[in-house]
């Protein structure tokens, strides 16, 4: 194998495979000192190549492009283009993109697909870790679709497929599952902040509440993993906490609480919360976005 775009992603990818008996032939980065860094992280005897020798890029049966969005078709456009390059399926790690990215390489005799890891890597070691227990959405053409799933049963992680053109709106929700919950945890964090904690003491003690409730998702739904005001129609407290929010100048928390709590009302009314407790709040929400409520 072979992986074009060793940052975080690709070099934790292949120090994975690796670990897994996969030959790592070569490393591609945009410099070659980050290269050299990649394979020195990933652990790995294989060609550190800038992405200016990309045309010296050995063939391989797998050619992994872990490049950030903008650049897959591109990439997949200058490696075609290179006729000494061989190999026999290319795979994107794009959440967005689907397989269609790598059409040139399809032209170039490739079978393309996509295969991209539901984790957060955010370096090599542990992010190798994170790929050896996670779940992959892969999709493209049968025989790439085949050699993904066989990757990610190597890996010990388990694939789903999707249709090609619900890429954006699958990686919409992935975004939504992970980065979105960074942002919302930063702003509590801030909240907490302005109530006299130091900033690294409120995310530290706002760490095991996150915890706890994905423990709740992991067993129940997520109407029933709903806790706090909203799930129990507190339509007093709700008042409160946006009077604060309000008086704390904090209008982008205001929004962000006043939206999520629509969903959390819907999620309490599925529940069975009372009703007229929950129209209430939903009048408050509703006041609180400058919306006419419905």
């Amino acid at each position: 194998m072979a992986v074009v775009g060793a940052g975080r992603l690709g070099t934790a990818l292949a120090r994975a495979l690796a670990a897994c008996g996969y030959e790592v032939r070569a490393l591609v980065a945009r410099r070659a000192g980050h290269a050299r860094r990649a394979v020195e992280l990933a652990g790995v005897r294989a060609l550190a190549l800038p992405a200016a020798r990309l045309a010296e890029l050995p063939s391989s049966e797998l050619l992994f492009i872990t490049t950030p969005d903008d650049a897959v078709a591109g990439v997949a456009g200058r490696i075609a283009a290179t006729a000494r390059v061989r190999g026999r399926v290319a795979l994107h790690t794009s959440g967005a993109l689907s397989s269609e990215a790598l059409a040139p390489l399809r032209a170039g005799g490739f079978r393309v697909g996509s295969m991209h890891p539901l984790a957060a890597v955010s370096d090599a070691a542990a992010g190798a870790e994170s790929l050896r227990r996670a779940f992959y959405c892969v999709e493209g053409d049968a025989a790439a679709v085949a050699a993904a799933r066989r990757v990610v049963r190597d890996l010990g992680g388990e694939s789903f497929s999707i249709r090609t053109e619900d890429k954006a709106l699958y990686h919409a929700a992935a975004l939504t599952a992970a980065g979105h919950t960074v942002a919302l945890f930063d702003i509590a964090a801030g909240l907490l902040a302005r109530c006299g904690l130091a900033p690294q003491r409120a995310r530290r003690v706002l760490l095991p509440l996150l915890g706890s409730t994905l423990e709740n998702l992991s067993r129940s739904s997520p109407e029933r993993a709903l806790t706090g005001t909203f799930a129990r129609g507190d339509a007093e407290t709700v008042r409160k906490h946006l009077k604060a929010l309000r008086e704390a100048g904090e209008p982008e928390s205001l929004l962000t609480y006043a939206l999520l709590g629509g969903r959390s009302l819907r999620l309490a009314a599925r529940a069975g919360a009372d009703t007229s407790a929950l129209k209430e709040i939903a009048r408050l929400l509703a006041e609180a976005l400058g919306v006419d409520e419905e």
